[in-house]
């Protein structure tokens, strides 16, 4: 089978910040919950974050939303500081985390342009009516790790083998990440780009697509397009 390359593109034009994807992440990936103390001190645990930013003066101010969450870059700035091979790229293009590698330098994480890393500084407790709930196909991490944006490697797993028992390729749109699942815009799309019919081959040929810091040579995974307003004048943004 010949490997396969997993991207996501993010349509800007379509996000409306609703953050329906953090919600899914979080209960997808066992992250613990953010209580209000957490985003005081600014630690709270979000795998994927809505950044948002304001155009224009008032009254003429416009919200504008960009979900950021791991970039899987292909070049990547966190895996070869790592000493212990706790992060590395698969041949699907991800950018792999191996928890019971890693050993909390935290040097991945300051090597990460995007600040998309977490590190583990407190054991994850959940209520006791919630621990029922925990998704049993990811890890519940423990204090002193490094953790990110899996693309939902449980659920392409799960899938992979799905369709290999059945003794076919997977379809377009069969593997998604539960942040696209959740998007009631359809502004996340998920697949993979080796596949030329596939909705996200076409996406990444949209005019409109650019990568965060693209200046810096990390080659991400995942492509933005950008948000067009016809109704845009020239305005300082803050």
């Amino acid at each position: 089978m010949a490997d396969r390359k997993w991207v996501m593109v993010v349509d800007a034009d379509r996000c409306s910040g609703c953050e329906a994807c953090v919600v899914a992440c979080q209960a997808e990936n066992n992250l613990p919950i953010n209580e209000e103390p957490s985003f005081l001190q600014h630690r709270a645990f979000e795998w994927i974050h809505i950044e948002r930013y304001w155009e224009g003066e008032f009254p003429n101010v416009k919200a504008r939303f960009l979900p950021l969450m791991c970039q899987q870059c292909g070049n990547a700035p966190c895996e070869p500081v790592c000493p212990v091979y706790a992060t590395y790229h698969n041949n699907e293009g991800l950018n792999v985390q191996v928890y019971n590698r890693c050993v909390g330098t935290r040097y991945c994480a300051n090597n990460c342009p995007y600040q998309v890393r977490f590190f583990n500084w407190f054991e994850a407790v959940w209520p006791e009516t919630l621990k029922n709930h925990l998704n049993p196909d990811v890890t519940v991490r423990s204090r002193g790790i490094m953790e990110k944006c899996t693309f939902c490697v449980q659920r392409i797993h799960r899938k992979s083998r799905l369709a290999k028992k059945e003794g076919r390729d997977l379809r377009d749109g069969e593997v998604s990440p539960s942040c696209v699942q959740a998007c009631p815009t359809d502004a996340l799309v998920f697949g993979d780009v080796t596949n030329k019919d596939s909705k996200v081959a076409k996406l990444v040929e949209d005019k409109r697509n650019f990568h965060l810091l693209e200046h810096l040579g990390t080659e991400p995974n995942v492509i933005y397009l950008k948000k067009v307003d016809p109704n845009a004048r020239d305005a300082s943004g803050h």
